[in-house]
């Protein structure tokens, strides 16, 4: 019952992307590692339909998920080369420019309403930040808050996860917060993910449930642990460059579905948080909450050396903590 449940809500933000019965006018190739029945596909495909509605068939996105068209590293690179159109990479941001690791500070981001005012405030810092790099961000969409999930024991407190080998997305912010909480981080692809677990690679990894679920962690896991410890965005990304030369009715397409469709992201990310936990349960992991004042505590060093080390870090800090309220 509750896979049923799960594709009928999937379905109802999905409705399916068919292509225009004549050739579009311009064709673009939107890449992603999401697996079938994420959050990132249900976003992309989204993103795709309006696109198409909103230019009457004249521009059509082409999804393609589950790392056809490469990781994350390997698409930001085909970003740049022109073979692709669009990406929609998470914590790999902070290792294209320094100010995105602001969104790896444990628990900097309370809730999605805080992440778009953080949008809303600093939007031109981190687009400078990407173009700076040749990239533009298009939109925001959602990968969500990460909890811990391993086969060891339950993780209630930072020194749970002494000697647990957790796999990180590559990020080094990411690696210095596990290794400050005892962790044995392992960065990899989430495309590896899976199978490292299932044979025993790691012990563990951390991600939001529609990447858990969607990628079937549930089948090779015992423990969840609801720490909530990073809130991850998605950004819709392009090349700069090619962004660029677009004509200007096609970039207004771009741009105001990015925005629109954001707003159905967030909506059905809420609701998938509660669905996907059941789904979680009812594959028999065993789940508990995590003391995450305890987490909060453990993490001050993090903290610390980010805004020491990273240009305009403590101030970055600072305000996007100013804007939780």
């Amino acid at each position: 019952m509750k896979k049923i449940r799960l594709v009928a809500s999937v379905a109802a933000l999905t409705a399916a992307v068919a292509a225009p019965s004549f050739a579009a006018d311009v064709t673009l190739k939107f890449g992603h590692v999401g697996k079938p029945g994420s959050l990132f596909e249900a976003s992309v495909n989204a993103y795709a339909q309006c696109v198409s509605d909103e230019s009457n068939g004249k521009i059509e996105v082409q999804t393609f998920g589950s790392s056809q068209l490469g990781k994350d590293k390997e698409l930001l690179q085909k970003l740049k080369l022109g073979q692709v159109d669009f990406a929609l990479p998470s914590s790999v941001m902070s290792s294209v420019a320094d100010e995105f690791g602001v969104f790896e500070m444990p628990y900097i981001i309370k809730n999605r309403d805080h992440m778009k005012r953080v949008q809303e405030k600093l939007g031109d810092t981190f687009q400078a930040a990407a173009q700076a790099k040749g990239y533009h961000i298009v939109s925001y969409f959602e990968n969500g808050f990460r909890h811990i999930t391993n086969n060891t024991r339950p993780i209630n407190v930072p020194s749970d996860l002494e000697g647990v080998k957790l796999r990180t997305p590559k990020g080094a912010w990411r690696v210095k917060m596990f290794k400050l909480y005892g962790a044995n981080p392992t960065p990899m692809a989430f495309s590896d993910v899976f199978t490292a677990l299932k044979t025993g690679v790691i012990d563990g990894q951390e991600n939001p449930y529609a990447q858990i679920a969607s990628a079937k962690f549930q089948e090779v896991q015992k423990y969840l642990s609801i720490t909530g410890h990073v809130y991850t965005p998605a950004y819709v990304l392009s090349s700069k460059k090619h962004f660029d030369k677009h004509p200007a009715d096609v970039k207004k397409v771009l741009s105001d579905c990015g925005s629109s469709t954001q707003t159905l992201v967030y909506r059905k990310a809420a609701s998938l948080e509660v669905e996907l936990l059941d789904v979680i349960k009812a594959a028999g992991v065993q789940v508990n909450n995590a003391d995450n004042a305890a987490f909060v505590q453990a993490s001050k060093a993090v903290y610390d050396e980010f805004s020491s080390s990273v240009k305009g870090g403590a101030e970055l800090v600072k305000t996007v903590q100013s804007l939780s309220n």
